[in-house]
């Protein structure tokens, strides 16, 4: 194992202590790094609170901050944080407009933060994202995970709270974003936890994990490695199929490494996926490409599609002040 590291169980709080200090206009940290949170907390705002295990940075601390997450809640490398960390979050950040929850659909994440909700004291709903349609259900999971729609459901959320809106109303944006979001992974390689100093799994040269999840689990099935269109074509399919969307859609293209993927290969892709989407009758308005929701240095790609309207094109649209999204500020 070749890693950036001083100790393995170092690894979470050292890079969190890192991430504070770079970000320090930005973020801090709190007390026995439970959790990131917003500098600029606003009195009365609905606070936005999301979290998960580690290995998937930028996702989630590097979307705390103006437009988007008022916290954060780190876990050790792909292990949910505790209810302590989320409850520590809300006592942090409420300011008397309640808490929402953005949870990835893992069985460890839902039970944590919904243990959190009940003891937090205050007034806290939750909406938990499942876009992910290569596998129905799953060891880590009820039901589909959560995977990179998870950060369009934070930006659109995030836009829609720093506008005042109510927690019931984001909740049910929430669940919207979500409803009208899919996604699927492919893997080329795989990624090494810290504390397991070898691979998760093991793949030959001239074989991909084709729907793999963000902790390396297993997807639809080992195939040989294909081109970029073959990927593509087979990706945007399923998504596509899934969302039934009619013809003339608008839509948002997200393309996203995994952590081992040249900048170069994830635009490839997008004009793969691109070519795909637009012989579907889908009009493409909106794009996000690079590596925001990680498996560590997994070499692959997810491709995400999420359906708009006027009104989520604007709130995606709008300012956010984020480590890792930035624009309109």
């Amino acid at each position: 194992m070749k890693k950036l590291i001083n100790a393995p169980d170092a690894v979470l709080t050292e890079s969190l202590a890192g991430f504070a200090a770079a970000h320090a206009d930005i973020v801090l940290l709190g007390a026995e790094h439970k959790f990131v949170r917003r500098r600029d907390l606003r009195p009365g705002k609905v606070a936005l609170i999301s979290g998960g295990g580690s290995g998937h940075e930028p996702l989630h601390a590097g979307f705390v901050g103006r437009g988007m997450l008022d916290a954060a809640c780190p876990g050790q490398v792909f292990t949910s944080p505790t209810p302590d960390q989320m409850v520590a979050a809300v006592e942090a950040v409420e300011t008397g407009g309640g808490c929402l929850f953005i949870v990835k659909n893992y069985e460890g994440d839902v039970m944590n933060f919904q243990m959190a909700a009940e003891i937090a004291g205050k007034e806290v709903a939750t909406v938990v994202t499942d876009d992910d349609v290569a596998v129905e259900k799953s060891t880590w999971s009820t039901g589909r995970r959560g995977v990179a729609g998870t950060l369009i459901v934070e930006k659109i959320v995030g836009a829609a709270a720093e506008q005042g809106a109510a927690l019931s109303q984001l909740q049910a944006l929430g669940e919207q974003v979500n409803g009208r979001t899919r996604s699927m992974g492919v893997a080329l390689t795989s990624c090494i936890v810290p504390a397991a100093g070898k691979p998760t799994f093991a793949l030959d040269e001239n074989q991909m994990e084709m729907g793999v999840g963000i902790h390396g689990e297993p997807g639809r099935r080992r195939v040989a490695l294909a081109s970029a269109d073959t990927i593509a074509d087979e990706m945007v399919d399923a998504i596509v199929r899934d969302l039934a969307p009619r013809a003339g859609a608008e839509a948002l293209l997200l393309v996203n490494g995994f952590g081992g993927t040249p900048t170069m290969e994830l635009y490839l892709m997008v004009h793969s996926a691109l070519r795909v989407l637009r012989g579907k009758g889908l009009r493409v308005s909106r794009f996000l490409t690079g590596s925001y929701v990680t498996s560590l240095e997994m070499a692959g790609c997810s491709i995400t599609v999420s359906l708009l309207d006027d009104a989520l094109m604007n709130l995606w649209d709008a300012p956010v002040h984020t480590a890792a999204l930035r624009w309109g500020i």
